[in-house]
């Protein structure tokens, strides 16, 4: 015959070793949920190209700026990356995206397409014009002196014809 106590104990270590499974598919869950996010992909995107920036573009010749946040008229607005050296000022706006995508310079939104899922986002020239006026403004420098480009990380096909600021 088996004591009461002998079956209560198993019972009670089969729970703890269970609830040990379940808190770590618990946490593999929430760090898939965390890598999928559009805001881990956003933080991942700027990553990438400060990483490139850093090794192709070095000090003293160019000095990069991350996260710029300025001043306009309608409260504030985000900059991903400024890269100021002789050769101008450039204002740097990263996209980390996939699937196609497609849009014109003069198209208020652009679509991604990953098979029969669309999705509409803001025209990335546009929004990086803003940013561009808003850094001449806050520097007072000639508009010729800045330089917008939107740079696309991930698998992203350009479908259509991208302006020659797109990369």
């Amino acid at each position: 015959m088996l004591d009461k106590t002998v079956i209560q104990d198993s019972l009670i270590n089969a729970f703890f070793m269970w609830s040990h499974y379940l808190y770590g598919v618990f946490a593999l869950l929430l760090l898939v949920t965390v890598l999928r996010s559009r805001w881990f992909k956003g933080l991942f995107g700027e990553w990438l190209v400060n990483l490139i920036i850093k090794l192709n573009f070095k000090q003293p010749d160019y000095c990069l700026f991350k996260d710029v946040l300025l001043p306009t008229d309608k409260g504030t607005t985000q900059i991903d990356h400024v890269l100021v050296s002789r050769f101008g000022i450039f204002v740097i706006e990263t996209k980390n995206m996939k699937g196609w995508i497609f849009g014109k310079e003069n198209q208020a939104k652009w679509l991604q397409q990953i098979y029969k899922h669309k999705s509409y986002f803001q025209n990335p020239v546009h929004q990086n014009f803003k940013h561009k006026r808003a850094l001449e403004a806050v520097l007072d420098v000639a508009p010729a002196s800045v330089k917008s480009i939107v740079v696309f990380v991930g698998d992203a096909k350009f479908k259509t014809q991208m302006p020659s600021n797109v990369v």
